[in-house]
């Protein structure tokens, strides 16, 4: 019995092995290759918007027109922000010192959902300008040692300062458990997996930070110490990149001054990519939107752009969007109005810079250029700022909404939507399905490459080695089974884990000796996946990189598979030996959403098996900590359509979920 024990585990071995030995077909370096095609389109857009920029310099009316094209676009890429609540706001205490006071502020930007402050506030008589103050990813956000010095340096020189917690931040931590200890490290992490569930429903974490910080400026108009003909805004870091967007979208603003990260998105995202979920929006390249433009949209009021010369985020990418800004105030005759301050130190918002900061605010609403010099500052605990009973919003507010739940209240709100949307016309639902898919309608043509046979092991079962090839797509590796008996239907396996579907495959020959299998690894999959440590771990996700960059280009990472998934449709379509059979797909895994949705768009497709993949993107939605679902994100599904949705039109008796 041990003999044939060993005998079979040998015979099991030497059929997997067989297996993966034929089972490299791509013959470059294909781990690159999917990132690779991804900044080729990303360039393509920005090239684009080289043109649309250029022209808009060639005149002042032009330069007029570019702006006001560029805030129609940032209108359109952040989306419609949730409702707005009553702010409620309340002062929780008060902290006075020799020449300002601290009050600690709690208000509401959506109902139930509590925005933690400290708003710093001058001796003497108002109404006094002021600033909001966005702060970075430090846990301890407004009581960041350094944005401590730069709120009290702007109170002590005639400034009223708001400075608000972010999401996922010292009281706003969004993902806790039930004694309020956070359920992740960091507030990258939390942003990250926030706004994969955003994207979903048509926001992100972006535009909740901005909503926050919309309101913020609502209850600064509310106070009467407030000159609300003179606030502007100034943020470091994460921060800065939320004055960024708060620029281009609230002209109440008359001040931006961005600290330590503006560059250049194009640069960025190829040369490191992309950041955690708070820095960017789906779609922003399809748009043709840098992040200059963001800043651009707000010329020509004054601007101060602060940099460290050692900073990690790149310098030279600032250089060029500065550049880029200059050649705008150049043409609207305020050059005057923009400045760069770089100091020789890395990332963050230094004394130099906080002193820079507040020598441009008072040029410009108190006509006061003068140097400002940086004393000794009194800096506070965190736990002596803050603003709720408990120290965190989700223990303080029985009722507090957070995030991940406001976005299940957009799933059941949108579901009337998507009822609508399951009734118009199929061509019209196809139409607008591409559309989201980021699926481009084209002439192109599959071609095939034959790079060799083989056969496996005690079977007598060849299989061809082929290359799938459409201009402007990642080449496929495909592998085609023939049974020795006359073959009754066609089979495409496709897997997340590509190791796993070929195990399956070699072990189950024998019981599939009436089927000609077709093994396809999808682009990202097999062959072509990206490396692991490309993508920083602390994102949940093992295709991050590749798969933010999609979502910035519009062509999300489960368009670009669908059409993989079409591409083989067309293949056997055109191959006399395979086109009269019937077609079935095995999907492992989360690239059953692409397998479903290729069925919808090819009626030919006439089953389909779904193993370990999900039948709602609700689940997404209850399960914000599940890692490597970016891949499946769609940017506003759920305003048009669900998963069961799906299910229905390609048919019900066609789709079986297993485990």
């Amino acid at each position: 019995m041990i003999k044939n024990l060993a005998i079979f585990i040998l015979f099991q071995c030497f059929i997997c092995t067989a297996f993966a030995q034929k089972s490299t077909i791509l013959d470059w370096k294909t781990d690159v290759s999917l990132n690779t095609y991804l900044i080729q389109q990303m360039h393509s857009e920005y090239d684009a918007r080289k043109i649309e920029f250029n022209k808009a310099l060639t005149s002042k009316t032009n330069t007029s027109a570019y702006i006001q094209s560029v805030k129609q676009k940032v209108k359109i890429v952040i989306g419609t922000l949730p409702q707005k609540a009553s702010l409620n706001p309340q002062i929780t205490g008060t902290i006075q010192k020799t020449d300002y006071r601290i009050e600690k502020i709690v208000y509401q930007s959506f109902k139930n959902h509590h925005v933690t402050a400290n708003l710093y506030i001058p001796e003497g008589k108002g109404k006094f300008p002021a600033v909001l103050l966005f702060c970075g990813h430090e846990d301890l956000a407004k009581a960041t040692e350094s944005y401590q010095q730069t709120a009290i340096l702007f109170a002590k020189n005639g400034f009223v300062v708001f400075v608000i917690d972010p999401i996922s931040q010292s009281e706003r931590v969004q993902l806790t458990d039930e004694t309020g200890k956070a359920l992740t490290r960091g507030s990258t992490t939390e942003h990250t997996l926030l706004n994969l569930s955003s994207n979903l429903l048509g926001t992100s974490v972006a535009a909740y930070e901005l909503l926050d910080n919309v309101c913020g400026l609502d209850y600064l108009e509310t106070r009467p110490e407030v000159d609300k003909a003179k606030i502007g805004c100034i943020g470091n870091s994460g921060g800065a990149m939320q004055a960024i967007y708060f620029a281009g979208f609230d002209d109440r603003v008359k001040i931006i001054a961005p600290c330590s990260y503006l560059a250049s998105r194009e640069r960025t995202l190829e040369m490191t990519g992309a950041a955690d979920g708070c820095a960017q929006i789906p779609g922003e390249g399809n748009a043709h939107l840098e992040m200059s433009d963001y800043l651009i949209a707000a010329a020509p009021k004054p601007m101060l752009v602060l940099a460290g010369r050692y900073d990690f985020i790149d310098y030279n990418g600032t250089l060029q969007s500065v550049e880029e800004l200059k050649k705008v105030y150049q043409s609207l005759a305020s050059s005057e109005k923009l400045s760069l301050f770089t100091y020789d130190d890395g990332h963050g918002i230094s004394k130099p810079k906080r002193e820079a900061a507040v020598q441009w605010f008072r040029k410009w609403f108190y006509y006061d250029a003068k140097p400002i010099i940086e004393g000794n500052l009194e800096i506070l605990l965190d736990k002596d700022l803050f603003a709720t009973i408990k120290g965190k919003v989700n223990s303080s507010y029985p009722d507090e909404v957070t995030v991940a739940q406001k976005n299940l209240q957009l799933f059941s709100e949108k579901a009337e939507h998507r009822r609508l949307f399951s009734q118009l016309p199929i061509d019209q639902r196809k139409q607008k399905i591409r559309e989201l898919l980021g699926i481009r309608l084209t002439s192109e043509k599959t071609e095939i490459e034959k790079v060799g046979k083989g056969k496996i092991g005690h079977f007598d079962t060849k299989f061809d080695k082929i290359i799938l090839r459409k201009r402007n797509e990642v080449p496929l590796p495909i592998r085609i089974y023939y049974p020795s008996a006359k073959a009754k239907k066609i089979v495409i396996w496709v897997s997340d884990d590509t190791k796993k579907r070929d195990s399956i495959i070699s072990q189950s020959l024998s019981e599939r000796s009436e089927e000609i299998i077709v093994a396809v690894d999808l682009r990202g999959n097999g062959e072509t996946m990206d490396k692991p440590e490309l993508n920083d771990p602390k994102y949940f996700n093992k295709e991050y990189r590749n798969a933010m960059l999609a979502l910035h280009i519009g062509k999300p990472l489960i368009g670009q598979r669908v059409t993989d998934v079409l591409s083989i449709m067309e293949f056997i379509d055109k191959n006399v030996e395979l086109n009269e059979l019937p077609i079935e797909i095995n999907a492992i895994g989360l690239v059953g959403l692409p397998a479903l949705h290729a069925a919808f768009f090819d009626s030919k497709i006439a089953k389909i098996n779904l193993y370990q993949c999900i039948s709602t993107y609700q689940y997404v939605l209850n399960q914000p900590l599940a890692k490597d679902r970016y891949g499946v994100v769609i940017h506003n599904v759920l305003n048009y359509y669900d998963i069961p949705n799906l299910i229905n039109w390609v048919g019900a008796e066609k789709v079986k979920f297993n485990p």
